[in-house]
């Protein structure tokens, strides 16, 4: 299966925060985001493996700051590895200064992991990702270590056995 690079996958979703999508500090509900940012991961999910995609994992969620009312967001997810029929896809949230100007501020991002599947929701194959730039070679060396560290937290892996990610806490041991 020929490899497919991250910008192949690559989603932009634009929204704007109105009143019934805050809460009670007139900031964007987090759970509004959370949705959001699903959707626009499992297009790209779904423009990588060409397959439907259901959501397995959210591996991290930072909300660095609040979004407020009124606030342009816009979402660009990207596939930043594929496994066997796992996918795993970032998600960098950005608002809009509203007053007049077009500069963008990163306020959050996320992490998500997609299954493919077939017509009868088994996992399928896909194809592996490509990295081209030094930001997507960097997410998908690191997409090992998390994989392994999931793993190893469902009880699915011994931590003797990731490697990749024991090098990361004692690089000095031959592994």
């Amino acid at each position: 299966m020929k490899a497919k690079n991250p910008s192949e996958s690559l989603t932009i979703m634009t929204e704007l925060v109105l009143p019934n999508d805050t809460n009670n500090l007139n900031n964007l509900f987090g759970g509004q985001l959370l949705s959001w940012m699903d959707r626009c991961a499992a297009i790209s999910a779904h423009r990588h493996s060409s397959r439907q995609v259901v959501t397995a994992a959210v591996n991290n969620v930072s909300f660095a700051q609040p979004i407020a009312q009124a606030s342009i967001v816009t979402l660009e997810a990207t596939v930043s590895r594929a496994f066997n029929s796992s996918i795993e896809v970032f998600v960098d949230v950005f608002i809009e200064d509203n007053r007049g100007g077009r500069k963008r501020t990163k306020t959050n991002e996320a992490i998500y992991t997609f299954v493919a599947v077939d017509q009868l929701g088994n996992p399928i194959q896909i194809a592996p990702v490509e990295p081209e730039t030094d930001l997507e070679k960097k997410r998908h060396e690191g997409a090992l270590r998390r994989k392994q560290l999931s793993l190893i937290l469902s009880g699915k892996m011994k931590p003797e056995d990731a490697h990749e990610l024991k090098a990361l806490f004692f690089p000095e041991e031959k592994l």
